[in-house]
């Protein structure tokens, strides 16, 4: 009888602490207008609280899109940091050339255009906390100094040789495949170590398919309430396409769709058809470089665009090579093009190593100035699309990266690249 009354007890009291966990998990969400009860978002939050007393450096990883930068607030304000400075930091929009001067500060003439002496964000945040965006875009000198600072809390102002003390937690995000990004030699493997003491990862919204409608009425309700409009709502055939497309922007491509079709669209019914018109290349045959998972990550591209162009390159550089081998395999065997053979003889097949009677089109082999000419073109396109832009928007990058749909650091790069300063 008695062990009966505590089993009961038990289960009682374990419904109790489960209900207290749900309450505390969904206010969390409330403050922090994390919509959505999948298991990952769900275990992501609770290690950010868990994370958030101690003073060890946090990794957020997760695709683009997927809010990554919700969960270094949690952390600040749930730790005892909280009454002092917070830092956003994106590291991918600061120019390579002034990065160093942004983190730590600089003195006065140090380089070019520096008229005075400047504090850095480590400088700035210190006794509070400094969130560290994009942190796998970062060059490899300034990942160098980053390290010290989390090993020493010890940094140099550009310019000068004397050690400063700051006192700042970090916490860093990444969308790429840091072990990818070690392997290629573009992070340093001890800062990843030094900075993933706490692990968090953010799942894709294509992995969260139980919160897309969550989030897809949410967003209708917000946007009607911020343009006084009536409330758009997806028929049961719209609901299905917004359930089966892999959203590769995540939840920021899913609010941009939601606010365009709320202020475009006359007929509040939104249905499979018209839905669809928004949805770029929605179900329908993309190249497969253009989808795979790992080459996004090999390559590390900031959009699909990126990803288009540097497939041209790379055909326009492969068919390049081979045209300059069967070029120069001629010229080291003596070939003598023949122009009196028919087109659809144009190489004879070779048989007891005897080259005499090999025979290629001349028309088929270009010379070396018209090869580098057709490797130029997609380039000289390339510099084209950028020039033009940044004539549009005046010169701010910003904007121009932003049409151009790559970031600002990889524009300000293709700017050194063609010489465009």
């Amino acid at each position: 009888m008695q062990v009966g009354i505590i089993l009961e007890l038990l289960s009682i009291l374990c419904n109790f602490v489960s209900q207290f966990y749900s309450m505390d998990i969904q206010s969390i969400k409330n403050r922090f207008g994390i919509i959505g009860n999948t298991p990952g978002i769900n275990r992501a939050i609770e290690v950010a609280v868990q994370v958030a007393s101690t003073e060890l450096s946090v990794l957020i990883t997760g695709e683009s899109g997927t809010g990554k930068e919700v969960f270094p607030q949690i952390i600040h304000q749930f730790g005892p940091r909280k009454h002092n400075i917070y830092i956003a930091v994106n590291c991918g929009a600061i120019p390579e050339g002034t990065i160093d001067s942004e983190l730590f500060g600089h003195e006065k003439g140090s380089f070019t255009g520096a008229s005075d002496k400047r504090k850095g964000y480590f400088e700035v945040a210190d006794k509070g906390t400094i969130f560290l965006d994009e942190v796998a875009e970062m060059p490899l000198a300034t990942q160098a100094r980053l390290l010290r600072v989390l090993e020493t809390g010890e940094f140099f102002k550009v310019g000068s040789s004397i050690p400063q003390k700051t006192d700042v937690r970090v916490v860093a995000a990444t969308n790429i495949d840091v072990q990818r990004a070690i392997q290629n030699g573009r992070f340093r493997e001890d800062l990843f170590y030094r900075l993933s003491t706490i692990p968090i990862k953010i799942p894709p919204l294509r992995e969260r398919t139980d919160d897309i409608l969550l989030l897809a009425r949410k967003f209708a309700a917000d946007f009607a309430e911020k343009y006084r409009m009536p409330f758009i709502r997806f028929s049961a055939d719209a609901q299905q396409v917004l359930l089966e497309y892999p959203w590769p922007g995540n939840i920021r491509q899913l609010k941009n769709i939601v606010e365009q079709i709320s202020i475009i669209e006359q007929d509040r019914e939104i249905t499979a058809d018209t839905l669809k018109k928004y949805l770029p290349d929605a179900f329908s045959n993309r190249l497969p470089a253009l989808i795979s998972n790992d080459f996004v990550d090999q390559k590390t591209f900031n959009s699909e665009r990126e990803i288009l162009f540097q497939i041209l390159f790379d055909m326009r550089k492969d068919i390049t090579d081979l045209k300059q081998q069967v070029h120069e395999i001629s010229q080291e065997k003596n070939i003598t093009p023949s122009i009196n053979k028919p087109v659809n003889e144009n190489v004879n097949l070779i048989t007891n190593s005897d080259y005499s009677d090999v025979h290629i089109d001349n028309n088929n082999i270009q010379d070396t100035e018209i090869i580098e000419d057709e490797s130029l073109s997609l380039l000289e396109k390339e510099k084209e699309f950028i020039v033009k832009a940044l004539e549009r928007h005046k010169g701010k990058r910003k904007l121009a990266a932003q049409e151009l749909g790559i970031s600002e650091r990889t524009l300000y790069r293709k700017i050194k690249e063609y010489h465009l300063e």
